[in-house]
């Protein structure tokens, strides 16, 4: 299935919404002098076992085609959203972070990874992802947090306004895996209104996303595709 069938082009840029995050990069000299583990310390998993680690299916939904995996950087959808993305203009530029669920630079751009895509009859999708990474780098990326400078914003694709509000829902208490964020995307274009939800957590030697997006998506059901996401990587990831 086409990415373009599964995300209306002035939309799918923003599927992997991050926000332009405040994150924990600013202590991490301090993290390490603490005795956290190193980006060296990563568990290594390759991409075919990430890939065997994904739900294989999902009730009410269709695969929408077969895993992708490699590098995370060189998946084809995150390649086709990074072209995307440079479709969009942003009322925001400093906000241009907010196209991504989590940081594609350094370890995570060069890391074994893998994807999968499922479909609604309704058009609802969910995404989930796998990226094998440092206890490090998963600790920063599930610290990011969104400001409030970018909890509103709005973007144009070809002569189309969209307005965008963002909602940080980090629970304090019900972690997803050994740690976890959540974050929702409320989207308007015209008369449309389209809602995402992801949630991040963390497990050892990995990251793993579930997205949620569609008219009726829900921070309930992407929090439960999230567990169940992690109960499925521990069972099959040794």
């Amino acid at each position: 299935m086409r990415i373009e069938r599964l995300f209306p082009a002035g939309l799918a840029v923003l599927v992997m919404l991050s926000g332009c995050s405040e994150s924990t990069r600013g202590s991490r000299a301090p993290a390490e002098e603490a005795g956290l583990p190193s980006r060296a310390a990563a568990r290594t998993y390759t991409s075919d076992q990430l890939r065997q680690a994904l739900l294989p299916e999902i009730p009410r939904y269709v695969r929408a085609g077969e895993p992708d995996s490699g590098v995370y950087g060189m998946l084809k959808p995150v390649r086709n959203f990074a072209q995307l993305q440079g479709q969009v203009t942003l009322d925001k530029p400093k906000c241009a972070g907010a196209t991504q669920t989590f940081g594609t630079g350094g370890e995570i751009a060069s890391a074994p990874a893998a994807l999968t895509t499922f479909a609604r009859a309704d058009g609802q999708t969910i995404t989930q992802t796998l990226v094998a990474v440092s206890e490090l780098t998963a600790t920063e990326e599930i610290g990011r947090r969104v400001p409030a400078l970018c909890r509103t914003f709005r973007t144009r694709v070809g002569g189309r306004w969209s307005t965008h509000q963002v909602v940080e829902a980090t629970p304090d208490r019900r972690f997803v895996g050994e740690g976890s964020r959540t974050v929702g995307l409320l989207t308007m274009s015209g008369s449309t209104k389209v809602t995402m939800w992801f949630v991040i957590f963390k497990a050892r030697g990995y990251l793993g996303t579930v997205t949620v997006y569609g008219a009726k998506a829900t921070r309930r059901e992407a929090e439960r595709l999230g567990t169940a996401a992690y109960d499925q990587a521990a069972r099959v990831l040794p």
